[in-house]
């Protein structure tokens, strides 16, 4: 893990277990770094990519406004598998959001995962370490076999759940959106709401945003 740090501090591509696939991470705020993933994946820079943290602590270096449903969800599954689209911090690198303004973030369960951001001390990136379009890996000679040396270091926690990845949804206008739906159902996301907004532990809008 040490190793994996240091990596990351330069600029390196450390490939990581999930809970479902390996994925690939830089820091986010490295844009040279940011670049060098685009390439490795061969991704369209019109995708942006999405982000993992450890803490709710590390949620205020990427986005400075939390729709108030946000709380109910980010309570009741994080850490697991679904997926935040928060507007995006003035800071956070527009390389890294497509230009969207918004960037999508996660709180892993996978010890690995957390570990890695946690020790980092600040968020990651969170794509699949695979070639875009195709197979993600679930293991770590997988990543090798896909990827080969063009990144610098793979953590090997294993064969991962190799499962759906997650769930992403969006906000906008205080509507939740699904953009992807993964291991979460979003019935299950929207009932979450719902759920509160009965118990009267939400009293305003969902369009309404918290400052973090």
């Amino acid at each position: 893990m040490e190793q994996a740090v240091l990596l990351l501090g330069r600029g390196g591509l450390v490939a990581y277990p999930t809970e479902s696939w390996y994925g690939l991470a830089v820091d986010p705020f490295n844009r040279e770094a940011v670049d060098r993933l685009f390439a490795v994946k061969r991704r369209e820079k019109s995708k942006p990519l999405p982000t993992l943290i450890s803490s709710y602590a590390q949620l205020v270096l990427l986005t400075r406004d939390v729709p108030v449903c946000y709380r109910v969800l980010m309570e009741k599954f994080w850490p697991g598998p679904l997926t935040l689209v928060f507007p995006a911090h003035p800071y956070v690198p527009a390389c890294l959001t497509a230009g969207t303004d918004t960037v999508a973030v996660r709180l892993s369960s996978h010890p690995v995962a957390a570990g890695l951001a946690e020790a980092y001390g600040g968020p990651i990136t969170a794509t699949s370490a695979n070639i875009s379009g195709e197979t993600p890996q679930d293991t770590a000679q997988g990543v090798v076999g896909c990827l080969g040396d063009e990144i610098d270091m793979v953590l090997d926690g294993g064969r991962t759940a190799g499962i759906c990845a997650s769930t992403v949804v969006s906000c906008p206008a205080g509507t939740l959106t699904c953009l992807r739906e993964g291991r979460i159902a979003f019935a299950g996301v929207k009932e979450a709401v719902q759920e509160m907004k009965r118990e009267g532990k939400i009293s305003i809008d969902d369009e309404s945003e918290e400052r973090v």
